[in-house]
Formats: C-alpha cells, sequence, structure tokens
C-alpha cells in the first residue's frame, strides 16, 4: 500500500483506471451492500476500467478474472484509491 492513500470515489475514475476497492460509502443499505460483496466487490480486491457506456452509464470493470457492469448510482457507493 502506498504511503500517502488517497481515497476517491469510483465515478471519479476514466477507461484504463486501474485501482483497489477501499471501502463502501455510510449510508448505503446493507441489502446493497451484500449484493456489491457478493458481484465479489470486496475490500482490497484490485479492477480495471475496461469502458463506460457512450451516456456514462453502465460502467464496465475487470475483477478476479471477470467482467461487471455497474450502474453509475451502483458505483458511486464504492471508495477507490487509484493505483495507475
Amino acid at each position: 500500500m502506498r504511503d500517502k492513500e488517497e481515497k476517491i470515489n469510483f465515478t471519479m475514475l476514466t477507461s484504463g483506471d486501474e485501482g483497489v476497492i477501499l471501502s463502501f460509502e455510510k449510508g448505503e443499505s446493507e441489502a446493497y451492500r451484500k449484493k456489491l460483496l457478493a458481484m465479489g466487490l470486496t475490500p482490497g480486491t484490485a479492477f480495471r476500467v475496461v469502458r463506460t457506456a457512450p451516456l456514462g452509464d453502465p460502467v464496465e470493470i475487470t475483477l478476479r478474472g471477470y467482467s461487471v457492469s455497474l450502474r453509475r448510482a451502483e458505483a458511486a457507493a464504492i471508495s477507490v484509491m487509484k493505483t495507475n
């Protein structure tokens, strides 16, 4: 881990960016948090933003060897650290 960990919101990333999931924003429902965890978006997981749809929604990411598409509203609940 870097000396200066910069926590940013997932929605600030663009195609080609890589990062590590840090946490989920406070205030998100427990059911929604469990949904993200079940999809493999757990703290400490590395990912790469593959592409964003032309109108910005959804966003495709790869993690753990597979692809996941997230709506921007879902992605806004994830705090990450950009690694590239």
